[in-house]
């Protein structure tokens, strides 16, 4: 059963999302770099993970929760709830793979930081521009 709510305009989640997506890819950028910076390898599975790649990967992901957003936005009877929520479990989940993968534990420490950076900027920024 779809719910069609008040729609949220689109511009203004659109910008907003974009907007936070381009901070936290230059975020956890900065923070990868930092990390390297202080001794800490980025080195996963044998090989490096560039600097560029924790903003790219944030970037994509993050996209792909504005999509989210935007469906919800459309579809969800509570979007703002159904989207923290859902986001907040993707972003727990995000983090399994840092746990397992061959890496010192700086360096999955870091990897989690990152993730959860992503997140602390994305999820309010999009979340505040979906009705509750």
């Amino acid at each position: 059963m779809s719910v069609i709510t008040t729609a949220v305009p689109a511009r203004s989640l659109i910008l907003s999302g974009l907007t936070a997506t381009a901070v936290a890819g230059a975020v956890t950028a900065a923070v990868a770099a930092a990390g390297e910076l202080a001794g800490i390898s980025l080195v996963v599975n044998g090989a490096p993970i560039p600097v560029s790649g924790f903003a790219t990967l944030t970037v994509i992901f993050s996209l792909v929760g504005l999509v989210l957003a935007a469906v919800l936005a459309r579809r969800a009877r509570h979007p703002r709830t159904t989207f923290v929520r859902t986001t907040l479990v993707l972003t727990a989940l995000s983090l399994v793979p840092d746990v397992l993968v061959g890496a010192s534990v700086t360096t999955k420490a870091l990897l989690m930081v990152t993730h959860v950076v992503a997140a602390a900027i994305v999820i309010p920024a999009i979340a505040r521009r979906l009705s509750a």
